[in-house]
Parts: structure tokens; sequence; C-alpha cells
């Protein structure tokens, strides 16, 4: 009985300390087989599905990629900020922006820019934009962050013009100076929504973001009624904490969503839809 219980204090005790070594260390974590593991965040389609193409790619670099999927816009930064993640990868350049705005304690930064995601209008109702009729109704996301973005589509596409020397990037729906068929837009609808707001057909047109669009099996270059150019300033990046921007494992998991295999990948996959970007 008194060696069982030496047996069992000395277990405690070895791991006890291996937690504390595990506590006390700033360096990536490693896997079993030694190399480094990473955990990043991602939407699932396409970042993910891009993640998992890099995933044996990165194992001959030493990287241990694990892959945790997100269906919202909000946790992907909270985790990270919080250490629960490495990095994520689901957001383009200003809506990261927008995010540090709201949330200053946030240090986040991109580690570099991966593909672009053009957004595009759908409608059960129309097969052109321009055929919307007067007082027709868009719904877009609620987000934002989102607004000058597809109000720049928008505007791309003869439906309205936004005020002389506004910032597009930052436009919202206040900024529009001419709306000649009164077209009513409502940003009243969570993101991840708008595809089952698009099923539901509650609206003349939607405007819905690439990563949900693909994930419920639309693809934006052949069932919208309109899309952005693909020659962007939205790129999806990969964003880390500050203090790891140039972490080794962060520098290969980018060098290798930059190479011309993973690159060729997203081309292949999604015909248009995706389109990557090496900077």
């Amino acid at each position: 009985m008194k060696a069982s219980k030496k047996l069992v204090a000395s277990l405690l005790t070895a791991s006890f300390a291996l937690g504390l070594a595990a506590c006390g260390s700033d360096d990536s974590s490693s896997s079993k087989d030694g190399d480094t593991k990473l955990v990043v965040g991602a939407s699932n389609v396409p970042h993910a599905e891009i993640l998992e193409e890099a995933k044996p790619i990165l194992k001959k670099e030493g990287v241990d990629l694990e892959v945790k999927t997100y269906q919202d816009y909000v946790l992907p930064n909270k985790n990270l900020a919080d250490g629960e993640i490495d990095a994520n990868y689901f957001q383009h350049q200003p809506y990261l922006d927008q995010q540090l705005k709201d949330n200053p304690k946030y240090d986040i930064v991109s580690a570099g820019g991966i593909h672009v995601e053009p957004m595009a209008v759908y409608s059960k109702k129309y097969k052109k934009l321009d055929e919307l009729p007067n007082g027709a109704t868009i719904i877009i996301s609620n987000s934002v962050a989102e607004q000058g973005r597809i109000l720049s589509l928008l505007e791309a596409n003869g439906l309205i013009t936004l005020k002389e020397g506004v910032d597009k990037t930052a436009a919202r729906i206040k900024d529009i100076d001419k709306n000649p068929k009164n077209i009513k837009i409502e940003a009243k609808v969570a993101p991840e929504m708008l595809v089952q707001t698009y099923n539901n057909d509650e609206s003349d047109a939607i405007v819905i973001n690439a990563n949900y669009a693909l994930d419920a099996g639309l693809n934006p270059t052949k069932d919208s009624i309109a899309i952005e150019d693909s020659n962007s300033d939205y790129v999806n990046v990969i964003a880390v904490n500050a203090k790891d921007k140039d972490n080794e494992a962060i520098k290969k998991l980018v060098d290798v969503l930059h190479s011309k295999e993973i690159q060729d990948f997203i081309l292949e996959e999604w015909d248009g839809s995706v389109v990557p970007v090496n900077k």
C-alpha cells in the first residue's frame, strides 16, 4: 500500500513538473515526432481546404499543421488574441483593420496575403443586376467592415454612386450619393446566414461572401448575377499575433501557400471563384 502511494506521488510530481515546463515555454509546441505544431483557425471553404492541401508539404518542412474550422467571423480573432490558436486564415485586410479598431487590445498583424474571394450578388428572381426594378431590395451583410466593398461592387455595376471623396473601403450606406432606382439596401443579416436568406428567396438580390457561397455549393462565377473584379484590395491573409510574425513555422506556412503547387491548386479547384495572390 505504501509502495503504491509512493508510485502515485511520483507520477503526480512528474506530471506537475511537465506541466510547469510546458507552461513556461514561449516556443511553439512540438508534435510527437519532433515537428513544430502549428494550429491555424480557418473558415471551412476555401481556407481550410487550402490548408489541408498544404499539410503534406509543410510536414516535409518539419511543421505539423492542425486546422481548426470556424463558422463565424468573431471567434477566430478572439481565439488568436487569447493564444488558443497560432494563426488564422479567414479574413481580408480591411476586415482585420476594422477588428483592430473595434478591439484595441488585439495586437494582430498580417503575415502575408494568400488569395482574393470575389464578392458576388445572387438572385432567384433576376438573371442580371440591371434587371432589378425600381424599389428593389438588396440584402447585404450586417458586418460594417463589408459595406464599403459591397457598395463599391454595386457602384461598379451602375446601381448607385458614392459621394465624391469618400474612402470606398470605409464607405457606409449613408455615403450613397445617387440611387436612381431607389434600391433599398438592408444590412440586417449576419454573413453566415446570407445563404439561408438566399435559399428562402427573401429579397430581390443578396450579396454573399464567397466562402459561404462556396461552402453551400454556389459557384460565384457561374451562379451570381454580378461579381467583383478579381483585382481587389480585399486579400485574405494569414493573421498572427505581432510577436509571432517572424516565427519560422509561420514563415514556412506563408511560403508554402505562396508556392506554385498551392496556387495552381486554388486555380484548378475553384476556377476563378478564388484567385491566388503572392504578397
